[in-house]
């Protein structure tokens, strides 16, 4: 996977042939869904479909999002899929404590991704964040987030998405991607939000539909404004140790320098 993946895309585990034509879609990640996306109905035939495409090493990075740890699915999907070759991460929903992860940490040698997708999750962020060395990102299901709170609009959500941020990053996390954009065909408006989201601190975001990646890169990826900033910041870190002001008035200390090293790895992802 690349260090800095910026786009994920879901795919319903129940639609093998969507699932084939992701893996050609551009994205960073696959996330394969087992949970939402499928009825009750579907859900034995999306796990047995799921297992047999992933049997085998895939030519990007597939991720599944698994039914509720504490639902009547999970068990089943977790020993079908735990030790698969095609499987790069498991993505946990409805996570809403550290006990949850560290019980799923310790069926599989997968990397774990919790999704918080209530209040409780929200307060416990900073402990779900810590909750085991396997759990490699945090982030948030917004729209079951919405329903708990009863958020109507969208700045509702502002605190919530801090409070995530700042625990994933406290804990050692890479920053999370933004939750879903869910109008597939309002581009603009999804430009927007990524732009918000970035920053507010989100590094990348999960998306429903290959016509959302190319918008979602591009917000994420820094301007050639902020590249030529931060070569500038990294020549002076090489002439001068400390801290130190530019001549343009800017003050260059470590973390400005660290800043712009993400900025140019970013940048050079491709």
């Amino acid at each position: 996977m690349t260090p800095f993946p910026l786009t994920w895309l879901y795919v319903p585990g129940d639609r093998p042939h969507v699932v084939a034509k992701a893996l050609t879609a551009g994205a960073d990640v696959v996330v394969v869904d087992l949970e939402d996306a499928v009825d009750p109905d579907r859900k034995e035939y999306a796990r047995a479909a799921t297992a047999e495409r992933l049997g085998e090493p895939q030519p990007v990075p597939v991720h599944v999002r698994v039914n509720a740890p504490d639902g009547p699915w999970a068990a089943a999907d977790l020993a079908a899929l735990a030790t698969l070759p095609g499987v790069s991460g498991l993505r946990l929903p409805k996570v809403a404590s550290p006990g949850q992860v560290r019980q799923v940490a310790v069926g599989t040698p997968l990397p774990l991704y919790a999704l918080l997708e209530s209040a409780l999750a929200i307060e416990h962020a900073y402990a779900i964040a810590g909750a085991h060395p396997s759990l490699r990102g945090i982030s948030l299901g917004e729209a079951d987030l919405r329903a708990d709170l009863g958020v109507r609009a969208d700045a509702g959500l502002d605190w919530p998405r801090s409070r995530v941020i700042v625990a994933a990053r406290a804990a050692g996390l890479p920053p999370p991607p933004q939750s879903v954009h869910p109008d597939i065909r309002d581009l603009d408006a999804l430009a927007a939000s990524c732009a918000r989201g970035r920053a507010l601190g989100f590094l990348g975001r999960a998306a429903i539909h290959p016509r959302q990646l190319p918008v979602i890169e591009r917000a994420y990826l820094p301007t050639p404004a902020e590249i030529e900033q931060a070569e500038t910041v990294i020549k002076a870190a090489a002439t001068t140790e400390g801290a130190q002001a530019l001549p343009d008035g800017r003050f260059v200390d470590a973390a400005v320098v660290a800043a712009a090293r993400r900025t140019l790895s970013l940048s050079r992802r491709h």
